[in-house]
């Protein structure tokens, strides 16, 4: 018997070997741009490519070899690197500097000394190719190089081409509040929800026209990707798109946690092996507010107490207690109620401890919160009323409800 399970299940292991892998469901717009024979597009022109580590194509054939590999009536000219750099290992914040690509072409940082690209980098471009994978929240900053990329070109004429790429939450969850003008910023640039539900190259389309920028656009868009769609149902490698967002998940749970991490109030597992995944201090017990939280029956999530110590950043080395947010239903889930009910169920339970965490956010720290919520009104709202939580989720609703509706022109699919 003991043989016959051997052979069976080498049998078995090297049909898994052997298998051929698994074709993706969807079809990248980096994949038709070649395999439609979109060049036609480009030739005879000197092009411009924004793109980083996650530009590949569905093979995992990085966009800018296929670019080189197919040059025979255009000219790869330039490369422009966002935030994180050109191979996404550079931290938040971080400059990222000019370098030099293969075969000598010029990469230009767009996250440092300049964020939009310049004449001088512009000079000998006719036509800019971007291809990026976002995360599908508002503030994510390589949704912003875009539009930036975007004035720029409208102001010379030039051709913009956005190879389009999954959301990676999905096309249909919309959360959050709206972006007020004054609160306009590298992190966030649009008015549009925090999670918008729409892909990087129906964005572009939405911010041309509402903006008015006149930027001689076009999108090459997906095959077979549609709006209910995690990346995991894509069929899609996950590339990480930058050092806290590791898998296919995490944005999710970046729109979870990401804002009241803003505020060093809680650790949130930027500084543990759970980026987003967790929120915990030293001040939380771990199964109240678990208790608390589920009590909530929040749609789609489950919270499981957590004990962790973090390795660096806020409470380094300091034993935390809170709570691992469990998404167990993707497509009704809702990131921002969750966000805005933990900040809510804390102040109940920790009214002190955040009453001093609160007291001692710096003018910086309030800053980059507002920003990221798109408004004023929210800090107010956490640091002076008691009972918050609903306060903070039914937040512009009606202006949400209403993008619903102006999104629609936009879309690129079912």
């Amino acid at each position: 018997m003991r043989i016959l399970f051997l052979l069976v299940f080498s049998f078995m292991a090297m049909q898994a070997i052997s298998a051929e892998p698994v074709k993706p469901k969807v079809e990248l717009g980096v994949d038709l741009f070649f395999k439609e024979n979109r060049l036609s597009q480009i030739r005879g022109k000197r092009v411009g490519l924004i793109t980083n580590q996650t530009g590949v194509d569905s093979k995992m054939r990085p966009t800018i070899d296929l670019f080189l590999e197919n040059a025979v009536d255009y000219k790869l000219a330039a490369i422009f690197a966002p935030e994180h750099g050109i191979h996404g290992a550079a931290y938040a914040s971080e400059n990222v500097e000019d370098s030099v690509g293969p075969n000598g072409i010029p990469i230009y940082g767009l996250h440092g000394k300049t964020r939009r690209p310049t004449e001088k980098m512009l000079q000998n471009i006719d036509v800019l190719i971007y291809d990026i994978q976002d995360v599908g929240c508002r503030t994510y900053t390589y949704t912003t190089t875009l539009f930036y990329v975007m004035e720029e070109a409208a102001k010379r004429g030039i051709q913009v081409i956005v190879l389009d790429r999954p959301n990676p939450i999905n096309g249909i969850t919309i959360d959050g509040p709206m972006l007020q003008e004054k609160w306009r910023s590298f992190i966030g640039y649009v008015n549009v929800p925090y999670c918008h539900g729409m892909t990087i190259g129906e964005l572009a389309r939405f911010f041309n026209d509402k903006y008015q920028i006149g930027c001689q656009l076009s999108v090459v868009p997906m095959k077979g990707w549609r709006r209910a769609m995690s990346f995991k149902d894509t069929g899609l490698s996950w590339i990480p798109t930058s050092p806290h967002i590791p898998e296919s998940d995490t944005p999710l749970f970046y729109a979870s946690t990401g804002i009241i991490g803003e505020l060093d109030i809680v650790n949130i597992g930027v500084w543990y092996t759970l980026p987003f995944k967790v929120i915990g201090s030293p001040w939380i017990k771990a199964q109240e507010l678990a208790d608390k939280l589920n009590a909530q029956k929040a749609p789609g999530v489950k919270f499981l107490p957590f004990y962790y110590r973090p390795f660096y950043g806020l409470y380094k080395g300091q034993d935390c207690q809170g709570v691992m947010i469990l998404v167990t239903q993707p497509q009704v889930y809702r990131p921002l109620v969750v966000q805005y009910l933990m900040m809510g169920v804390l102040k109940t339970l920790y009214p002190k401890q955040m009453q001093e965490r609160l007291a001692a956010v710096s003018q910086s720290k309030k800053d980059l919160f507002c920003k990221a919520n798109g408004n004023e009104e929210m800090f107010s709202l956490l640091c002076n009323e008691k009972y918050v939580a609903w306060k903070l989720i039914l937040y512009q609703k009606d202006e949400r409800e209403a993008f619903k509706l102006a999104r629609k022109k936009y879309l690129l699919y079912p």
